[in-house]
């Protein structure tokens, strides 16, 4: 791995921290667009696990376009209808033969079917099999990309030339704004706000010193009774927002507002949980990002994480590494207050030696950390096998 072109330099922008705004945005579980970027990755687990089942490898696969097209509904306090189902479509390539022998044929794509199916209700738990239909559209791939695709014991060539960005450690506006949904969606946040759905937004907003947290929380409309009940709700919510919840995460001030589009005549009443119900709907890749946030004041890239194959689907795959390596350098090197890595492929070189992989850092001097950094990225690089297993067994969080 010694032949990749590798750079380390001392950053000259503002720290996150010491920007005068700054803006994050989290797309909670059952958001139209994370239930796309959720499926299209079900999609690929279940593919790579028939693969290794029936070849003992993972042949290539990339079923990362799909899009939601929301239904019809009426909801009003003590419950409601959805009359017309919300349509999941995902659209992908991958490998239906294989040395002669039909993998993907008409019954396995029932089962697929039917388990994006079971995954989706397990995501937004009113959401019920009557209220939405999926249907794959899968073709065999280009021979021009499985031709270079190999899932043995050498690095595999990258399936695209595709670029990565991580960084560490999340900003304080990051982290509330992550653990805000985090737990709005938890066991413990529907123990304690059983009523919540869990099509969950959260916009943090920091103007200087202070914080607004602007929450969209769709409310299953069996769970509240009438409008003083509802209003309530989203009083013990926002008390318990403002209270020793932020004081975790920041001492800055933070103002919560919940549901503002709100009016005497109208509140975000759902029968499922989930926007998906009625007219919101979702596509893979406008969610949130790789490590779960959309950070315009950060360098972001706009590759579509879900649905990737991740033998060789390096704007997958590098994603993780390159929030991996940053992490590391983090751990490593505390004196580090702020690190980015950029990581770009060479379309059919192996994956563990990037065209180019540049490291910005804050707080050392780029020459005395230079070796130590290269070192954290080589075993990174160096551990794609556990990379790809980690998409198997639902290791990495991937939006």
């Amino acid at each position: 791995m010694s032949g990749y072109y590798f750079e380390v330099r001392e950053g000259r922008d503002f720290l996150a921290e010491e920007m005068p705004v700054e803006i994050v945005e989290r797309k909670g579980k059952g958001h139209p667009d994370s239930l796309c970027d959720g499926a299209a990755e079900e999609l690929s687990v279940a593919l790579s696990e028939i693969y290794r089942k029936e070849t003992g490898r993972i042949l290539h696969h990339n079923v990362d376009k799909a899009v939601l097209v929301g239904g019809s509904s009426s909801a009003g306090f003590g419950g409601g209808k959805v009359s017309e189902p919300a349509l999941l479509y995902i659209v992908g390539r991958a490998t239906c033969e294989y040395k002669g022998k039909r993998i993907i044929d008409n019954e396995s794509i029932k089962y697929l079917e039917n388990r994006i199916a079971g995954w989706m209700m397990g995501q937004v738990p009113h959401l019920q099999q009557e209220h939405f239909k999926v249907k794959l559209l899968i073709r065999q791939g280009s021979e021009d990309l499985t031709a270079i695709f190999a899932d043995d014991e050498r690095a595999p060539r990258a399936n695209d030339t595709s670029l990565a960005v991580g960084y560490a450690p999340l900003s304080q506006l990051e982290t509330l704004v992550l653990e805000t949904e985090r737990f709005l969606n938890s066991p413990e946040g529907k123990r304690k706000f059983p009523a919540l759905g869990e099509d969950i937004k959260v916009m943090g907003v920091r103007k200087g010193e202070s914080i607004n947290l602007t929450v969209a929380a769709a409310f299953v409309a069996s769970r509240v009774g009438d409008r003083p009940a509802y209003d309530r709700m989203k009083k013990e919510i926002t008390d318990f927002l403002r209270g020793e919840f932020v004081r975790s995460y920041t001492s800055r001030p933070v103002e919560v507002v919940i549901n503002n589009a709100d009016t005497d005549d109208s509140q975000y009443l759902t029968v499922t949980g989930t926007s998906a119900e009625s007219g919101d709907d979702g596509q893979v890749g406008r969610g949130n990002r790789a490590n779960g946030l959309i950070t315009p004041y950060r360098p972001m890239s706009l590759e579509a994480v879900a649905g990737k194959n991740p033998v060789s689907h390096v704007g997958k795959i590098y994603s993780i590494m390159s929030q991996l390596i940053a992490d590391r350098i983090v751990q490593a090197m505390p004196e580090a207050k702020q690190v980015y890595v950029y990581m770009v492929s060479q379309i059919n070189e192996p994956i563990n030696e990037p065209q180019a992989l540049n490291v910005e850092l804050w707080g050392l001097e780029a020459n005395k950390v230079r070796a130590d950094i290269r070192k954290i990225a080589d075993e990174v690089l160096g551990s794609w096998r556990e990379i790809r297993d980690g998409f198997m067994t639902r290791r990495w969080s991937i939006y």
